[in-house]
């Protein structure tokens, strides 16, 4: 998958390419090896499940950085938030939407909502730019607010990380084939915006599939801050398997379509997944507990889309208020 991203971008770099058509095709692959590295290297690097050796984990997850995002910023909205709080409303930052899109009954609807089963898509593929640019410093500051980063100063560091990361990313991603190709710059952005589009659709899809889907619950805490369901059973009914017995994309997807499996034991090799997923099904449905599963990836996408448009049409379902 690494190749897969920088192969394209260093022939373009190196071989600038003078046609426009080869161009957008490298951007495009780039994009594809982009959504890989999302999902299947640095996904598992940054839950401790790439490698046995904490030091690989460690190198292997700074290649979010490579691709323009950021390891501590997603450690914390993925592993810590998404990871404990998965689909609870105010808390689990992968629900947290734009004002023009729901993806919860307890957000706030508006009269845009009822069409976002038409217009998501797109701004699916428009996600990781936001990602690249603006994202991870609204988040990161965020968290400090709430208290996730440790003190001032680790703040600032972080900040600063962030943006050394970023300039050495679009660097190698837009400056340099600007710089080095005969082609207009403005052919260069498009083709850098197709190779985000390509990623944000890619990742979105395999995320949004597996958590904000008609038969997963979106629990709310009582007045306690506590939850009905005990945290196992709480991932059991807030996600969602699909393809179960497709080997080729599980391996692309980094074992992203046993989403289940990677929610009850984030910290094992995704590799396992299929294997353990038969015992995971057995075990829940012996105690009573969802196994929410889609036959194939393209009927969670169609599930995916009713949801939309369910969401654009349900009323507000209120949060009970803390005393």
């Amino acid at each position: 998958m690494l190749l897969l991203f920088f192969t394209p971008l260093a022939t373009i770099i190196f071989f600038p390419p003078t046609s426009i058509l080869l161009l957008f095709g490298l951007y495009i692959l780039s994009g594809l090896g982009m959504a890989g590295i999302g999902m299947g290297v640095m996904h598992d690097a940054i839950h401790g499940s790439f490698s046995k050796n904490k030091m690989v984990n460690k190198i292997m997850g700074y290649t979010i950085n490579l691709i323009g995002a950021n390891d501590k910023v997603w450690r914390l909205q993925h592993n810590v938030l998404h990871h404990s709080y998965t689909n609870i409303e105010e808390h689990d930052d992968d629900i947290n939407a734009p004002f023009f899109l729901r993806f919860s009954p307890h957000a706030k609807k508006n009269k845009l909502h009822k069409y976002q089963h038409y217009y998501a898509w797109f701004f699916y593929g428009l996600s990781t730019i936001s990602w690249v640019t603006s994202k991870d410093f609204v988040r990161y500051t965020r968290y400090y607010k709430m208290g996730l980063v440790k003190n001032r100063r680790t703040y600032i560091e972080g900040i600063l990380k962030i943006m050394a990361w970023k300039i050495i990313y679009f660097s190698y991603a837009l400056a340099l084939p600007i710089l080095l190709t005969s082609i207009s710059p403005w052919v260069i952005i498009l083709g850098f915006l197709a190779m985000h589009f390509v990623t944000g659709l890619c990742i979105t899809l395999v995320f949004q599939t597996a958590h904000i889907m008609p038969n997963a619950s979106f629990p709310l805490p009582d007045n306690n801050g506590n939850l009905e369901s005990e945290r196992l059973a709480h991932q059991l009914e807030t996600t969602c398997n699909y393809a179960p017995n497709s080997a080729l994309l599980s391996w692309l997807v980094g074992g992203l379509t046993n989403q289940i499996e990677h929610h009850l034991f984030p910290n094992i090799s995704h590799i396992h997944y299929r294997k353990i997923a038969p015992i995971v099904q057995r075990t829940a449905e012996e105690f009573g507990l969802p196994y929410h599963s889609n036959g194939s990836f393209a009927s969670a996408i169609f599930e995916h889309f009713k949801m939309l448009r369910d969401l654009g049409r349900m009323e507000l379902q209120p949060i009970p208020s803390h005393h």
